[in-house]
């Protein structure tokens, strides 16, 4: 299977990650905030079993990111493995069976895609024995320049899964932004998330944005310098273990979002009414592309019960869902 012998078998478990402040200013320029979650991706390379066409012998997950390119993890399997073919010396066409599984939902704005893009470069080189030649600085470059070349976006996410914690990232034109600030995310916290189940798509978002960055969209810059400084407001907030300033923070990114750049939409807007009014909780949507999940914060002991009061303010949505959900802490 490659050019030292057989693959062994090999497991990658990579978290997702919430945008608590900051859409698009990674690769816009301007700061924004992550939180890795607890809600995570598997990839199982099969030990010398057979080797499926795609890449993947079991396991479904949706990309989640309107690219056309399936809607399990068969597609992503055969193409990063194409991209390793590149790099690595001695590995053969057909990419080895892996089993795929997640617990996060897909198409949510939290990054579920990459985290199963890093989990297929991290299991695969495992399973190759090359761990220890490929650092994580080039699994993240490798990362964000395969879904560069299909999404035209930023780096964000590639960043956020494989370093994990809390970070404040300040974002550049071109190429992976940079941590400028990294924290743990307060163990008695919990991030709620709640799933729309209403999917979004990144690629076209991003299209409009590259555009509208073209033509000089006043509306852009308005939004790149109120985002910027929710995003200050946000970390200054995590530190200060201010759960209202965070809960204010976000509520005002999320403006920005929604005012700014039409990130939102009436549903999103209708279940973040319910959550205020109801149960006095602040929402914000997580990702850009019209749809996918709002995340809110709340004290780990209330968890719970604010997420029993959300389900019932949702009742008329059967098809939200509710999750509270732990941070992951930072991995490298």
């Amino acid at each position: 299977m490659s050019a030292d012998g057989p693959l062994r078998g090999a497991r990658a478990v990579v978290p997702c990650r919430a945008c608590l402040s900051g859409e698009d200013l990674d690769w816009l320029g301007g700061r924004s905030v992550s939180v890795a979650l607890d809600l995570t991706t598997t990839v199982e390379v099969l030990p010398d079993g057979p080797q499926a066409p795609g890449g993947t012998s079991d396991g479904g997950f949706g990309n989640g990111n309107g690219s056309g390119n399936g809607s399990d993890g068969g597609d992503w399997a055969r193409q990063v493995w194409d991209y390793l073919r590149e790099r690595l010396h001695g590995l053969p066409e057909r990419p080895p069976a892996v089993r795929v599984g997640s617990d996060a939902p897909a198409a949510s704005g939290l990054s579920s895609s990459t985290a199963l893009i890093v989990a297929l470069f991290e299991a695969y080189l495992a399973a190759l024995g090359r761990t220890g030649e490929v650092d994580v600085e080039t699994v993240t470059h490798w990362a964000y320049h395969f879904e560069f070349l299909v999404f035209n976006g930023g780096g964000m996410d590639q960043v956020a899964v494989l370093r994990g914690g809390a970070l404040l990232l300040e974002g550049r034109p071109t190429g992976l932004p940079v941590i400028r600030e990294r924290a743990l995310f307060p163990e008695d916290w919990t991030v709620l998330v709640v799933d729309s189940a209403t999917a979004k798509s990144t690629g076209d978002h991003i299209r409009i944005v590259r555009a509208q960055l073209a033509d000089g969209d006043a509306k852009l810059a308005d939004y790149l310098a109120t985002a910027d400084a929710a995003s200050e407001e946000v970390w200054k907030a995590l530190g200060a273990h201010d759960l209202d300033g965070l809960g204010a923070a976000m509520g005002r990114a999320h403006v920005a979002m929604r005012d700014f750049q039409a990130m939102s939409t009436p549903f999103l807007e209708t279940l973040r009414d319910l959550a205020r009014d109801r149960v006095g909780q602040p929402l914000k949507l997580s990702g850009a592309g019209g749809g996918g999940a709002l995340v809110g914060v709340c004290p780990a002991e209330e968890a719970e019960r604010t997420a029993a009061r959300l389900r019932t303010a949702f009742e008329g949505h059967p098809d939200v869902r509710v999750m509270p959900v732990r941070a992951a802490g930072p991995r490298v």
